[in-house]
């Protein structure tokens, strides 16, 4: 896997080969991260990184200069992998590690709101439809927040509240709601 932009691009880090998290492709990543770069600026956004598995999306984040990142991973190897990344790459200062289960950190938050929240849960996650709910009836967006949810082409989630569109590379979805990316 590589870092596709920012002042850490082309970084290559690699999961061990017993990794159990699916990581977003790097296109999947280039492709949303170009989005977001027409509709945000990167250097002055608070990042909230939910189900993180590799870590992937809160290096991208960071190598674009956010503000801050606060990622949320509860598998003991995914998260030991993350802070190990998080260290080579020397981003201490910028990415925060959590080490929970999001749900538990969704019900013990409460002073914190993010521009972009992501999520990026197993695709065979029970509890997959609650998590929408979860992040947008908590308050922990800002005003112009978006939070981006990753899945499979097998959900749609056009009905749910805040809803703005949803994108398809491959067999990767994001839901986009709150603040509606440009076309």
């Amino acid at each position: 896997m590589r870092i596709v932009s920012g002042y850490l691009k082309g970084r290559r880090f690699s999961p061990p080969k017993n990794f159990r998290a699916r990581p977003t492709t790097d296109t999947a990543r280039e492709s949303l991260f170009n989005i977001l770069a027409n509709i945000i600026d990167f250097e002055s956004v608070d990042i909230l990184d939910l189900f993180s598995g590799t870590g992937a999306i809160s290096f991208e984040f960071a190598s674009r200069g956010a503000n801050s990142v606060t990622l949320v991973e509860k598998n003991y190897h995914h998260y030991s992998f993350i802070r190990k990344c998080i260290d080579e790459l020397e981003l201490n200062e910028v990415i925060k590690p959590v080490k929970t289960d999001v749900f538990t950190y969704l019900d013990h938050v409460s002073d914190q709101q993010y521009d972009i929240i992501f999520a990026d849960p197993p695709f065979d996650l029970k509890e997959f439809e609650k998590i929408v709910p979860a992040v947008l009836d908590r308050n922990l967006l800002k005003t112009d927040g978006i939070f981006i949810l990753e899945h499979g082409p097998d959900k749609n989630f056009s009905d749910f509240a805040n809803f703005n569109q949803q994108r398809k590379y491959g067999k990767v979805c994001f839901s986009f709601f709150g603040n509606k990316p440009e076309e």
